[in-house]
């Protein structure tokens, strides 16, 4: 069988899956905290027809003589640049200007998200749209309301859930400032309450994709630094806004030309190559 018709079927593929991670990006475009895909494409391994020499003495030496195979996936990779801010006007929700992610829990499981749409639930705790709860650090219960210090080498003690009795406390209102300290209003006092935690990787784009626009750690991410926003290594929080999604429509709809273009030409050259071999069997008759 021809070469070109495998070579094709390889670009066919290879083109579909360039097609469905745009086709996920475009339908991305309005989710909040979303970050884009890219697909990389490879070519697979040449077959070798000759062979390159070296030159001796009264001849030059010669190149080898390779016929590429295909196409491959190479990998996609994540776009973790920063979305746009929407104002929501909401006082839990949260976006992060810079590095890092919200820590939270899903189960027993750890999660990483840039979605910052929280709100509390009817047992006081912080969580996510769909009852992950958020992470951080409580303030003690009662004066002077401070919160867990860092230890002399600048690391944090572990993060837990942010959970607040508003009844039992009596605040009166709430606020969440840039470094996502909760502060509440307690008999006409200001005190802390508590601090959302962040998070960041050495290698962000290693991250697993766990649906919900959340992340899990992976061997190719390392294991998460929790820090606090405005910690060195991630950015400081804004209250009353989301982190919109970085898709650019602009680029993915040329990139959806490219695929459907790609698609198309690799589609050709199966059906040269099926001509090809229909001139092979007829002139045998």
């Amino acid at each position: 069988m021809l070469r070109s018709l495998f070579a094709g079927i390889s670009g066919l593929r290879s083109n579909q899956t360039m097609l469905d991670v745009v086709g996920n990006n475009i339908a991305n475009a309005n989710t909040a905290g979303f970050k884009s895909s890219n697909v990389v494409f490879q070519d697979t391994l040449s077959q070798m027809l000759t062979a390159g020499s070296a030159p001796a003495a009264n001849q030059g030496g010669t190149n080898p003589i390779q016929v590429g195979l295909g196409v491959s996936v190479g990998g996609t990779t994540a776009n973790f640049g920063q979305g746009s801010a929407q104002v929501t006007g909401r006082a839990t929700d949260l976006m992060i200007q810079g590095d890092g992610f919200f820590v939270v829990n899903r189960g027993p499981e750890s999660l990483y998200t840039r979605a910052g749409a929280f709100n509390f639930d009817e047992a006081g705790n912080l969580v996510t749209l769909d009852g992950d709860r958020v992470q951080g650090w409580m303030a003690n219960a009662a004066a002077p309301y401070a919160l867990p210090a860092p230890n002399a080498a600048g690391d944090r003690p572990a993060a837990g859930n942010i959970q607040i009795d508003f009844a039992g406390r009596d605040i009166q209102s709430y606020s969440i400032d840039g470094n996502g300290v909760i502060t509440g209003v307690i008999g006409g006092n200001k005190v802390t309450l508590a601090q959302v935690a962040v998070a960041n990787f050495a290698n962000p784009e290693g991250l697993e994709r766990a649906g919900d626009t959340a992340f899990r750690e992976s061997a190719s991410s390392g294991a998460a630094d929790v820090l606090a926003a405005g910690d060195p290594g991630v950015g400081q929080l804004m209250g009353g806004a989301l982190e919109m999604s970085n898709v650019d429509l602009a680029a993915e709809f040329t990139n959806l030309i490219i695929a459907q273009r790609g698609f198309q030409a690799t589609s050709r050259v199966i059906t040269t190559s099926d001509q090809v071999l229909e001139e092979l069997v007829n002139i045998k008759r």
